[in-house]
């Protein structure tokens, strides 16, 4: 079978601009604001972004001498390590980060609520926003935020966590479960609409 999850996206399409808001330059610089604007409290090196975002260093490195020159990233030294965050002071920071946690910022978003949740094999965005956040033509904005959970988690936990989301993505975040093999041995037509359109996987730490 075969799914196109986004880290199957090659160099060139993250340096196009990207269809779901493309009012930036390119998907890296999107995704790079998103991590860290959505997460103000995250301070990561240049080297662990790039990892993070899969662009090589040195792109990495150009955007975020750009959002720094701006004031909307900081950075500090330590040893030879740079190390860079939000500048919440910029007057920039809380419509920037709305926009950008919005648009690009939903499988961090996710990660984060269900990281705590046990059973969870995977999960994934579906539906038109991971058709458009992979290079999709839009044929109307994104009205909602499809997930896929794959495994036997608590499901009342699962909505639990899920539920404040939709304010903060600005729209409703609709979840289905399934069982963890579903993806491989499910059928039907809700099966096959799911395994055709690209997905997205939520980056959950290992384990959970």
């Amino acid at each position: 079978m075969f799914i196109r999850y986004s880290d199957s996206i090659t160099q060139n399409m993250d340096n196009l601009t990207p269809s779901l808001l493309p009012i930036f330059r390119s998907r890296q610089q999107a995704e790079l604001l998103a991590l860290l604007l959505g997460d103000p409290d995250l301070e990561v090196s240049v080297s662990d972004l790039a990892a993070r975002l899969s662009v090589p260093y040195a792109s990495v490195h150009r955007e975020v001498e750009r959002a720094e020159s701006s004031g909307v990233l900081r950075s500090r030294k330590i040893g030879n390590t740079r190390l860079v965050s939000a500048q919440t002071e910029s007057p920039y920071f809380d419509g920037l980060s709305s926009v950008v946690t919005r648009a690009f910022g939903v499988p961090a978003v996710l990660a984060r609520a269900l990281n705590g949740v046990t059973n969870i094999r995977a999960a994934y965005v579906f539906g038109s926003w991971a058709s458009q956040y992979m290079g999709g033509a839009a044929e109307r904005p994104v009205q909602d935020i499809d997930v896929l959970i794959l495994g036997a988690p608590d499901r009342d936990v699962v909505y639990d966590c899920i539920e404040p989301l939709s304010e903060r993505l600005g729209r409703p975040v609709q979840v289905t479960i399934r069982g963890a093999e579903w993806l491989d041995e499910g059928d039907g037509s809700f099966h096959d609409s799911v395994i055709r359109r690209p997905m997205v996987r939520v980056p959950l730490s290992e384990g959970e």
